[in-house]
């Protein structure tokens, strides 16, 4: 324990601090965490820190541990000596390169619980990736993943037993994310008020499957020319997140099918709660998933989402309730649930109350700093041996 109120020291640890899904949801991990409890601090293995200024009580809470190549040994040795400085009780590591040195730094500094995490449902592992992974794995006392499939899919990967998984599915800032004078914010941007938007929230990365969102966008265009598209999400700086092949493709394609005058590339941006209040439906039309962030905020929004049946999204998104789950690869079916919407006012109002209403009952970031806390106690204690249930500070 690092100071008189016996807090548990949590130290969670990143590969960087990108404008990314798993970067975002450590974030609010951290800023919603019970501070009377947890004395929490964050280690970002990259000095790429754009959403630093959206942690509270950066200077206390944000340490830089910057990693000078892929094998760089030495952050594993550095971050020990910060778990021992700061008296670590738990370090978790979110993301391939913060997973190896929490394994290792975890295990040279005696830390009492290592926490790793799976976010996504698929990944293409190098041999030199899965021979690490693999290697180390034994060295965790848990991993959490955030959602069902996710956890199964590494059980399965790393052939590791049920007892060692936990789910905690992702949480959503509802204030931030809320709904907004669409109206107003489509004046400000210069777009039609009475257009209906359909838009698409993503980097350019093959995961998130673009081809199949144009090819609905060609279909929707042959019954509904009125309709509009907006494109947000490029490649994200450093080459951290995305591929240029992969946009150059994307770019023909759209091309070929002859929809680019229907569509508005924003590219990346930092205000895209305003930009889910101008749409009227999302679309999510990803290979695979962890629990997707685009589907909590378009929902916390009030705009309903379509996306394909992948991970645990048709829990995430419920049918008929807060928009549609569809089968992957069916860009009839997709396009069919978008111009539905369109056609039905009634029902996409529904839709909009329903997306709000399911978000802010299962999904806010309060609860999902809650239930890592139970998790982190509960497997704390059992590490130390102490009877179930007791705190693992004062054990009864």
């Amino acid at each position: 324990m690092s100071d008189t109120n016996n807090r548990i020291v949590v130290v969670l640890v990143i590969s960087n601090l990108e404008y990314g899904g798993a970067q975002r949801q450590i974030v609010e991990l951290i800023n919603n965490m019970d501070s009377n409890a947890f004395d929490v601090h964050l280690v970002s293995l990259s000095d790429y820190v754009p959403l630093a200024d959206t942690i509270k009580q950066r200077e206390q809470r944000l340490h830089i541990i910057h990693k000078e190549s892929r094998f760089d040994l030495k952050v594993a040795w550095k971050l020990s000596q910060l778990l021992e400085q700061l008296r670590a009780d738990i370090v978790h590591g979110y993301l391939f390169d913060a997973e190896i040195a929490v394994r290792l730094a975890g295990r040279l500094a005696d830390t009492p619980l290592i926490v790793g995490s799976e976010r996504n449902t698929n990944y293409s592992l190098k041999k030199v990736q899965r021979a690490a992974y693999t290697l180390t794995h034994y060295m965790l006392d848990l991993c959490i993943a955030n959602s069902h499939a996710g956890a199964k899919f590494n059980r399965k990967t790393l052939n590791q037993p049920e007892e060692k998984y936990r789910v905690v599915h992702n949480g959503v800032d509802a204030e931030r994310f809320a709904p907004l004078d669409a109206s107003a914010l489509r004046e400000e941007l210069g777009l039609n008020p009475d257009t209906f938007y359909v838009g698409m929230f993503g980097s350019y990365k093959r995961q998130k499957n673009h081809p199949l969102f144009f090819k609905a966008v060609a279909r929707i265009l042959e019954s509904h020319p009125d309709t509009r598209f907006i494109l947000i999400g490029d490649q994200l700086a450093h080459g951290l997140h995305g591929s240029s092949d992969y946009k150059q493709e994307v770019s023909e394609l759209v091309d070929q099918l002859g929809v680019r005058e229907y569509c508005h590339f924003v590219g990346n941006r930092d205000d895209v709660e305003m930009l889910y209040n101008v749409c009227d439906i999302t679309v999510l039309p990803s290979l695979y998933e962890g629990t997707p962030n685009v589907a909590l905020e378009s929902m916390a929004c009030g705009v309903p989402v379509v996306a394909t049946d992948v991970s645990d999204n048709s829990y995430v998104i419920p049918d008929d309730q807060a928009g549609y789950v569809v089968p992957l690869g069916d860009e009839k079916l997709l396009a069919e649930r978008v111009t539905r919407c369109i056609d039905d006012p009634n029902l996409l109002q529904r839709l909009k109350q329903g997306a709000r209403d399911w978000v802010l009952s299962e999904f806010s970031t309060r609860r999902l700093a809650e239930k890592t806390e139970a998790i982190y106690r509960e497997a704390l204690a059992a590490k130390r041996g102490w009877p179930a249930g007791a705190d693992p500070i004062r054990p009864r």
